[in-house]
């Protein structure tokens, strides 16, 4: 049966990788409009599992930071299942917070030389601290609707992890404007309209449309994860051939002289 499936793969990759994404979004969408809390609550940890089997399937090279990221993402999603335990609520934000801080690691890595203007610059600073204030707003109100204050000092580390990861991904592509920058752009904003959307159905108003919304948004950052990790693997196989032509040429010129 895998290897049925890895022949799939190989011979349909794109086709596959979408055929996947519709299909959870699918079971996500008749889970939230069955009401079932256990059903609902039991198709997030699937994500990550499902995308990474497809993934290494497919092709094997994934960076440290990368796979810590989808490590605490999958423990985040699977001790969110258990919604009457506090602790494991809170295990739950942390787990998020440590894969976002990841995240900044795998992006600021890309970065090696800014080739920003002061314009820019300064527009880049002036949005940080637009993004900053708003934080400071919904914290502000946010900490009277949720019980516990550990969870309320979570959700404030993760929401400045998700501002910062934003604020450097956004850097990155006005940096390379590159398909694999505009990629992990979209994927973090992806989470983070997820993340606040979870948050406001959670503390503030459930409701079915915002919770099914958060899901298929959760699962399209995934997807474009992995789109990024693929579209970096191959820019870097076609790096390495180029500088084997390259080298290959050079030895050939060297022998003629």
């Amino acid at each position: 049966m895998i290897m049925i499936i890895e022949n799939w793969i190989k011979k349909y990759p794109n086709k596959m990788f979408l055929c996947i994404l519709f299909v959870l979004m699918l079971i996500n969408v008749i889970a939230t409009i069955s009401a079932n809390d256990l059903f609902q609550q039991l198709t997030k940890p699937l994500f990550v599992p499902v995308f990474l089997i497809y993934f290494l399937l497919r092709n094997k090279q994934i960076k440290i930071s990368i796979l810590a990221f989808l490590l605490f993402s999958f423990i985040g999603d699977f001790a969110s299942v258990f919604t009457y335990s506090l602790m494991l609520v809170n295990i739950s934000s942390l787990a998020y917070c440590l894969s976002y801080s990841f995240l900044i690691i795998a992006v600021a890595s890309r970065i090696e030389k800014l080739k920003l203007d002061k314009v820019i610059s300064s527009y880049l600073v002036l949005v940080f601290l637009i993004n900053a204030y708003l934080l400071y707003i919904l914290f502000d109100v946010i900490k009277y609707y949720i019980p516990d204050s550990i969870e309320v000092t979570l959700f404030g580390i993760k929401s400045t992890a998700l501002i910062a990861l934003a604020f450097v991904s956004f850097v990155d592509y006005l940096n390379s404007q590159s398909k694999v920058s505009i990629l992990f752009l979209i994927m973090v904003l992806c989470f983070v309209f997820s993340d606040v959307l979870h948050y406001i159905s959670t503390y503030y108003l459930y409701n079915l449309s915002f919770v099914m919304l958060d899901r298929v948004l959760h699962l399209i950052g995934l997807f474009f994860l992995f789109s990024y990790i693929l579209e970096r693997n191959k820019a870097k196989s076609s790096l390495k051939v180029k500088a084997a032509i390259f080298s290959s040429k050079k030895v050939n010129k060297f022998r003629l002289k």
